[in-house]
């Protein structure tokens, strides 16, 4: 059986990423290059996505011919439930960070490793609400780009699922589908995400090792701006464990590195929604 051929209904989870760029190709050819009615694809956007990211969502939807539901957190202010979401496209897509900014001024405190709501509010619950208020789902099967090098994301794929109205599935992990052959395949491919791996789609997120994001404001130190801004207006950092955004900058610009030690901060991130 081809794992690519989707039980429906069925919500195609695109990160915007190398890895379910993949996934969303080869299902797409499963069907012959043409989605049934019922398995939809749907991209989360944070507006802390690099640019890069959404032109890649969009060059995705172009090449292949097949449309991408652009959604946004944003709070309903009424009291129906899974309304708090916009529909949105390339163009008018938030890139200074807006339905983050939301959800923490709605919260008045900082997401974290181990209270990770950013991504269960603007990707997860985002995704949830779709689904149920405008496809009219109450079950539907949610496909994640996890791949066969990712075992241990996808058991706690299934463990949080079993929470959720939807059963997840990771094709490429039943398919032996490893990074190496993802990155294969963007190597024959007419367009590609023009982002090194260690940049990733969040373009300064919080799991990321101290080390990576130092590495990212060499070359991008603007970016920096929008995490520092986050951290003064709540008074509190994203990370307890390391130095501030704004002390990585500074370290960044006066050409130091930090002396990290052998400690490695980075943080893997287990949501099904976060993937690449």
């Amino acid at each position: 059986m081809n794992p690519y051929r989707i039980q429906s209904p069925a919500i195609i989870s695109f990160s915007g990423g190398r890895t379910s760029g993949y996934m969303l190709y080869h299902i797409l050819d499963a069907y012959d290059g043409k989605l049934p009615s019922d398995v939809v694809v749907a991209f989360a956007n944070t507006g802390k996505e690099r640019s890069e990211t959404l032109d890649f969502v969009n060059d995705c939807s172009g090449y292949w011919g097949v449309p991408i539901n652009w959604l946004e957190y944003k709070q309903s202010g009424n009291s129906r439930q899974y309304d708090n979401f916009v529909q949105v496209d390339y163009e008018s897509a938030s890139r200074h960070g807006e339905p983050f900014d939301a959800v923490i001024v709605k919260k008045n405190y900082m997401p974290q490793p181990t209270m990770r709501f950013c991504t269960v509010t603007l990707k997860i619950e985002v995704m949830r609400d779709f689904c149920k208020s405008t496809l009219g789902w109450a079950n539907w099967t949610n496909i994640v780009g996890l791949r066969a090098d990712e075992g241990h994301r996808v058991k706690r794929m299934h463990i949080n699922a079993k929470k959720s109205p939807w059963d997840s599935v990771a094709p490429m992990f039943d398919a032996g589908v490893t990074e190496d052959d993802v990155f294969a395949f963007w190597r024959e491919q007419p367009f590609d995400l023009q982002l090194q791996s260690h940049e990733g789609n969040c373009d300064l997120c919080f799991l990321k090792s101290s080390q990576k994001i130092s590495r990212i404001l060499r070359k991008n130190p603007e970016l920096a701006q929008w995490w520092i801004e986050k951290e003064e207006q709540i008074g509190h950092p994203f990370r307890i464990d390391r130095p501030k955004y704004k002390h990585l900058l500074e370290g960044v610009l006066s050409q130091q590195e930090f002396n990290f030690g052998i400690f490695d901060d980075e943080t893997t991130c287990d949501s099904n929604a976060c993937t690449d």
